[in-house]
């Protein structure tokens, strides 16, 4: 692997084209495992790409075999010769962690997991956290931590709030391994397809979401995360004045238009 300036590893490739950014985990000797220093790339592409304009969509996949192995055990059991006993080293990487999955949440541009092989621990959470997730026939999801004595606590935060609480927990307590057909059925991925359409798919589902407008997709996302917490009024009342701030900008008055003339959108418009 390449080196960058500052004689890092440099852990992933990135893709820019038609709007559509694909990051690829590409640390196949690790299998991919969320390391400190990947969680930083990971990170900073994902920052990086909200700021960015011509990106309307970001995939993050993988390099096979393995599309996340969760954490780097052999990097936190070195952690453990420290004099704190690897303290200060765990809460940064968890801290870390936690935020870049927050940052896969709060970014403006919706995020796809392409998932080939399998999807364990953090791995699993980094399926979670993103807003839409397409799995090979060949993937595979667990939270094994239990197995190991190492409860999958953070891991749980996003797997909770995408599955039923009775998937989540079968998941969390037994450790146990799921195919990605049973990933699908509790809510997990989206879409299961064959291991050789795996890329076409994902790529026309995120060519079908840049083709909309960025201004209302980002909107929309940042909506339906705030919403979900909310008791049933509140959720009401903060959609109903997104949908009137919604009706008062040029996307609307566009997209609105060009469907009652039968024409397509042009969504390089600017708001007054």
């Amino acid at each position: 692997m390449k080196k960058d300036n500052n004689d890092a590893e440099t852990l992933l490739r990135e893709e820019l084209d038609a709007g559509i950014l694909r990051v690829t985990m590409n640390d196949p000797r690790r299998r991919n495992a969320l390391s400190l220093e990947m969680i930083r790339q990971l990170s900073d592409a994902i920052y990086n790409a909200s700021l960015n304009q011509k990106i309307n969509v970001i995939i993050i996949a993988a390099s096979a075999p393995t599309f996340c192995a969760g954490h780097d055990l052999k990097e936190m059991t070195i952690a453990r010769e420290r004099a704190d006993g690897g303290n200060a080293f765990y809460a940064k990487l968890f801290s870390n962690c936690s935020a870049l999955m927050q940052l896969i949440i709060d970014n403006s541009k919706p995020v796809i997991a392409e998932v080939s092989g399998i999807a364990t621990a953090a791995g699993c959470q980094l399926v979670a956290s993103c807003d839409l997730a397409i799995a090979s026939d060949q993937a595979a999801f667990a939270t094994p931590g239990v197995n190991i004595g190492l409860f999958c606590s953070t891991p749980m935060v996003a797997l909770s709030r995408n599955v039923a609480n009775k998937h989540a927990m079968e998941m969390l307590l037994t450790g146990e391994m799921i195919d990605a057909n049973k990933a699908k059925e509790i809510g997990l991925v989206n879409h299961v397809v064959n291991e050789v359409d795996l890329l076409e798919r994902t790529m026309k589902l995120a060519a079908l979401i840049a083709s909309k407008s960025s201004v209302t997709v980002s909107r929309g996302k940042k909506t339906f995360y705030r919403q979900l917490d909310q008791p049933l009024k509140e959720a009401y009342k903060l959609c109903s004045e997104v949908m009137v701030n919604n009706m008062l900008e040029n996307e609307a008055k566009e997209g609105i238009d060009a469907f009652i003339n039968k024409r397509l959108p042009n969504w390089n418009i600017e708001d007054d």
